[in-house]
């Protein structure tokens, strides 16, 4: 168990431990890994055991926070929690921290819940703002397209998120390459900050590199931000002898099942973990490696529910170099290539 903690002192070589990377063609440089409130901050989450997260990343380095409105569990909670943690500990740091959120889904009820529809997006924001209790995010997401709304009239809501002070940048979460290079078009006609694509990529799920984000990505000068690097914990020696009673599986089956740990994943895996015992890292250490070996990842977005786990993801820093045999290898084993 953690100490209550009532007073606060950020480590004084945290920018010592962390490597900076520049979001695409834009001013903005981000750590190489950033934290998300995805899971362990909601209010099922001890606030203590919150705070120890937090300052584990930021005593490392990690000064970019990622939420969305509906994180939690319950919806809202993980923003109320993370406006909690700046006011009663890091007001003082608050230019050297960068703030993301998105308007996700399920907020709330009624036909105007469209994420992407201009009443939605900007109601959405001043919520999260409410919850945060800032003024402004430097990050203002489009959580993903919405079919049923023109681009248009989202990219329009981005741009009047950003001309009201209340976002510095904006980013797309979860489009293809075809979809953001036309959301682009749009954004640069008017004006807007548009610097970041926040999309699942890890050595199994290659959909980002499949549908050409990646290229339009690097293409264009933007950034890239990936989550899910460890695909919710397979890229991990965790499951090789087995399920712990303590892990994602187990205590949380929304995201992970048993029945994704297949023979033949499990093969994988094994495989993989060979792989990165040669190169001297932990698989995970390689999984987040491998994508930042990618020239358009700026950003790693992990997520964590101890802070060892933050600690082991910065290992990964130390050797994100890959010979064209290893990245073979990797495609071999995780595609059968």
């Amino acid at each position: 168990m953690f100490e209550p903690t009532t007073v606060y002192t950020p480590s004084s070589n945290r920018y010592d431990r962390m490597a900076y990377n520049r979001c695409g063609q834009s001013g903005l440089k981000l750590p190489a890994l950033s934290l998300g409130f995805w899971h362990n901050f909601g209010d099922i989450t001890p606030y203590e055991h919150m705070k120890q997260l937090v300052f584990t990343a930021f005593d490392n380095g990690i000064t970019h926070f990622d939420l969305a409105n509906n994180y939690g569990p319950e919806p809202g909670a993980a923003e109320r929690n993370c406006g909690r943690l700046i006011k009663q500990y890091l007001s003082a740091h608050r230019d050297e921290l960068i703030i993301s959120t998105k308007a996700g889904y399920e907020m709330w009820q009624g036909p105007y819940g469209d994420w992407g529809s201009r009443k939605y997006l900007l109601a959405s924001l001043d919520q999260s703002l409410e919850r945060l209790g800032l003024d402004y995010v430097d990050i203002f997401y489009h959580h993903r397209p919405d079919p049923e709304t023109p681009l248009e009239e989202t990219m329009g809501a981005l741009a009047q998120a950003v001309n009201s002070g209340k976002a510095l940048y904006v980013g797309l979460s979860n489009y293809d390459g075809p979809t953001m290079e036309r959301a682009a078009a749009i954004l640069k006609e008017l004006h807007v900050p548009f610097v970041i694509n926040q999309n699942r990529l890890n050595i199994f799920d290659r959909k980002p590199i499949d549908n050409g984000l990646l290229d339009s990505a690097e293409n264009l000068g933007k950034g890239v931000i990936t989550f899910s690097p460890l695909a919710q914990g397979l890229l991990t020696n965790r499951y090789l002898n087995g399920v712990p009673e303590d892990s994602r599986i187990k205590a949380d089956g929304r995201f992970l099942h048993s029945d994704a740990l297949t023979p033949e994943r499990l093969e994988q895996i094994r495989a993989l973990n060979d792989l990165a015992a040669e190169r001297g890292q932990t698989l995970a250490e390689m999984s987040v490696a491998w994508l930042l070996h990618h020239p358009a990842v700026t950003t790693v977005l992990i997520g964590a529910s101890k802070p060892q786990q933050i600690l082991d993801n910065i290992g990964a820093l130390k050797n994100t170099s890959f010979s064209d045999e290893e990245l073979r290898r990797i495609d071999e084993i995780a595609l059968g290539e």
